[in-house]
């Protein structure tokens, strides 16, 4: 089975970290063919669009794509790449796990949670407006009762296909009865469609003290857009930081797969890096091609490098390059085959 796949390098370290990825999927013997398109500031300096047409095509044509960070500015500036590529291409559904590796200190052991954020609306469908004072701003915080159902759906296929065992809903009903009260709704509803999953809710602000307090008691959390994002991190704080924390952006007809850290231009070119992230990345990849094998074979391999803390780098301990960590996992990738 040949691939083609959309490749966007994207920002400051992307091209490092997205290459170490590609080295690493490339030694599966799968055979990959990688369309190198641009986005973010690159792009922005040649087409004057942060998110050119062509790469969009190229999302389209290929259905599957490989992403490093790209830079969003911050206040000001072009709006997030990472919001188009989300809303042009309907990827609704943003999963994030977090899983501890042994070797990788941390306050926990043994978490193992996924958060499946939904990716189109609530305040990040940039719905904004500030007067000409700049003294008052408003977003609006959009929740539809379809967007809402597909994404909690996807939250219990995915348990069930995965063998999980719960499905929390995190919410803010108690105060925003409107949109939170319909997210919530529409989740107990879903929920009554999948008798063999667990099904319980959280209100958001207490869903953060429990998953510091006790995260072994959670499992696939399902959030709207905002307050996914925010305990997406909060997860990754938990098993190591975000130089762990893989992501996948995935609609009907097409997905993205990319890191959930950004992109630190102050260390671009210089190849140090944690590249971990990233090739978690492009396992979620091998596992939505369906590679399920070479996925369990890169997932092995990643564990084994991080466990032995050798070949690692500097943020986990060791004085590896972002390379010479991609290197150390396709060995242990010959060893496990």
């Amino acid at each position: 089975m040949s691939y083609k796949i959309t490749l966007i390098p994207g920002d400051g370290i992307g091209p490092e970290v997205a290459g170490a990825a590609v080295h690493v999927l490339e030694a599966t013997g799968i055979d990959f063919n990688f369309e190198e398109v641009i986005a973010g500031e690159q792009a922005m300096e040649e087409f004057g669009t942060p998110l050119p047409e062509e790469t969009l095509d190229s999302i389209r044509k290929n259905k599957v794509a490989l992403k490093g960070p790209v830079t969003t500015p911050v206040g000001t500036g072009f709006r997030s790449v990472n919001v188009g590529l989300r809303q042009a291409l309907d990827l609704y559904t943003n999963l994030r796990p977090a899983k501890s590796f042994i070797g990788v200190p941390s306050r926990y052991s043994d978490i193992d949670l996924v958060v499946v954020r939904e990716n189109t609306e609530g305040l990040y469908c940039g719905i904004e407006s500030i007067d000409e004072a700049r003294t008052r701003a408003e977003s609006i915080n959009l929740i539809t009762r379809k967007a809402s159902e597909r994404i909690v759906r996807f939250a219990f296929e995915y348990a069930r296909r995965e063998g999980r065992k719960t499905v929390t809903a995190v919410h803010k009903a108690n105060i925003l009865k409107a949109t939170g009260g319909l997210f919530l709704e529409v989740a107990r509803e879903v929920a009554a469609d999948y008798t063999d999953i667990e099904f319980n809710d959280r209100i958001v602000d207490n869903m953060a003290m429990q998953l510091v307090k006790d995260p072994h008691q959670f499992d696939v959390i399902v959030a709207t857009n905002l307050f996914g994002d925010i305990l997406s991190d909060l997860c990754a704080g938990l098993v190591g930081g975000l130089g762990l924390a893989p992501g996948a952006n995935i609609g009907e007809a097409s997905a993205v797969f990319e890191p959930v850290h950004g992109s630190a231009p102050k260390y671009a070119g210089q190849n140090k890096l944690n590249p971990a992230a990233t090739i978690l990345s492009a396992v979620l990849m091998l596992r939505h091609l369906g590679e399920r094998k070479a996925a369990d074979t890169v997932t092995t391999a990643v564990e084994q490098v991080l466990s032995e803390g050798k070949s690692v780098t500097y943020d986990l301990g060791g004085s590896a390059s972002t390379s010479g960590m991609a290197d150390a996992i396709i060995a242990k990738m010959d060893e496990l085959k």
